[in-house]
């Protein structure tokens, strides 16, 4: 999901730390079977535990080395197996039997056993607080060790997606493993060399059971700043940049020496309104403010040119998505007319929050600002640092640029619109709703499923809280050499052990 996503230095500290060595040779120099990766962090979310909440995707990136998780996002989208070679459901959707790998090992040389997996599932589970509740729709209490290479996981309802559902996050460790101070084996491609709040070294395992990487070493780097990371390619310090800005891309546009690589699609910065608190709490406002949004001009702005104005849906790659639907434009006199039935016609205050988190939050906050002001509101936006955004501000202000990263819209409904979610960010609450969700998802026929989904992102889009204007590409920049850099949405970005560098 958001992917919240969806990963340490503070931008200042980044971009000094980039700049100082200059583009001196000595600055240039790498093994060649070493991939130097920068990606989103910052300190103050920094943490060696990969059941916890995953504030920087630099710390997620290091897991997807360390540990191995039962299903992955195969190149098309679609599951594929992982540690988890295979699985099977009952008649009533709610036990899934999963078959793990036999020749699967632990750093130490230990089995990977059943006991292990639903150890490390029930312990995400008890970490909930921390992780938005990340399994909640399982009952781990009730779930078991059928063999030492076959786990029943179980479901609180009929639950057809379960192991897409477990994908990429379900970083397994040995049973009984607590205290992450220390690198705690992981059953994963690569071991933990050294790791402090800004950086971390890894190297290759052997023995490992998947197809070896061809890299002996990776070092991954957290720089919270988008154009510091650009930076560290563009001077030689990097081999691989990850969501770099579009201004940086467009540079880098034409050089031989450089590679832009895209995900299509799977950038969106929704700005969020509380529905339960003035003015929110009034549909008419949201229309309003939907209405006011220029969404070509905010891509544009935002993305320079890579990506594309989308209408409100939550997941519109998704197979689930409603196709057919009257697009929302911009309308000025609409918007100002819903504005004046609730009230609101003599002008209306509000703060808009926003960050530098991702390139072009800030960029997207400060034009609908602009756009709002067109109907009649007032829009202050506010900046607040990316090291403590997510943790102030995301969730809990009523009016902020959000992150979503490509994740399925079964996923966004349950850990954002279910009533009782802890992320439900806009406090979008309907037992209606719920109900519908949980219909669908115990629906064994897919195409059916997807038509109910469609249904409620349809809903939602109409009547939410959420102002989707658009989506953009990832854009991720490499050095020439670098190969395999995976292009998918969601977590499936995290896994790069199989990149391939020449020099």
């Amino acid at each position: 999901m958001r992917t919240r996503i969806t990963l340490t230095l503070v931008a200042l500290l980044g971009a000094a730390s980039l700049t100082a060595c200059g583009d001196s040779e000595q600055a240039t120099a790498a093994p060649p079977d070493t991939l130097r990766y920068v990606t989103v962090g910052s300190p103050a979310t920094a943490s060696n535990d990969p059941h916890g909440g995953l504030g920087n995707e630099s710390d997620a990136v290091r897991f997807a080395l360390m540990y191995d998780v039962l299903t992955g996002q195969g190149p098309d989208g679609r599951t594929q197996p992982r540690l988890a070679e295979s699985w099977k459901p009952d008649r009533s959707l709610t036990k899934w039997q999963f078959a793990l790998r036999r020749d699967a090992t632990f750093s130490d040389g230990r089995p990977v056993r059943a006991a292990d997996v639903l150890y490390s599932l029930r312990r995400i589970d008890r970490k909930a607080a921390e992780n938005y509740g990340r399994l909640a729709a399982f009952d781990l209490a009730a779930s078991r060790v059928v063999d030492d290479h076959t786990v029943e996981v179980v479901s609180r309802k009929p639950f057809a997606e379960v192991p897409r559902a477990l994908e990429s996050m379900t970083f397994i460790v040995p049973e009984g493993s607590d205290d992450f101070t220390a690198a705690v084996p992981g059953s994963g491609p690569f071991t933990l060399v050294s790791n402090d709040a800004q950086s971390a070294v890894l190297e290759r395992r052997d023995g490992w059971w998947g197809t070896a990487p061809s890299l002996r070493r990776i070092e991954v780097r957290a720089v919270a700043d988008p154009q510091a990371r650009a930076q560290a390619v563009l001077s030689g310090q990097a081999d691989v940049a990850a969501s770099i800005a579009p201004a940086a891309a467009r540079q880098a546009e034409g050089r031989t020496d450089l590679s832009l690589v895209r995900r299509p699609a799977v950038t969106m910065y929704p700005f969020v309104m509380r529905t339960d608190r003035k003015p929110f709490d009034d549909p008419r406002v949201r229309e309003a403010f939907k209405l006011a949004a220029d969404r070509p001009a905010l891509v544009q702005a935002t993305f320079l040119g890579y990506g594309q104005p989308q209408d409100d849906l939550l997941a519109p790659a998704d197979p689930s998505a409603p196709q057919g639907l009257t697009p929302r434009t911009r309308d000025v006199a609409k918007a100002r007319q819903f504005l004046t039935d609730a009230g609101q016609g003599d002008g209306l205050t509000v703060t808009l929050h926003t960050t530098t988190s991702y390139p072009g939050m800030d960029t997207a906050a400060t034009l609908f600002a602009s756009q709002l002001k067109e109907i009649g509101v007032t829009a202050e936006v506010k900046m607040t640092p990316p090291d403590t955004y997510f943790t102030t501000v995301w969730g809990q202000q009523d009016f902020y640029t959000g992150y979503f990263g490509g994740i399925p819209f079964f996923d966004v409904a349950r850990v954002s619109l279910i009533s009782g979610s802890p992320t439900n960010e806009t406090a979008w609450k309907r037992p209606e709703f719920d109900a519908a969700l949980d219909k669908a998802l115990g629906e064994p026929d897919e195409g059916v499923r997807n038509r109910v989904l469609g249904t409620l992102q349809q809903q939602v889009r109409d009547e939410g809280g959420y102002v989707v204007w658009g989506t953009g590409d990832g854009l991720d920049l490499t050095r020439s050499g670098v190969q395999g850099l995976p292009t998918g949405a969601g977590f499936g970005r995290l896994f790069i052990d199989q990149v391939r560098l020449s020099r």
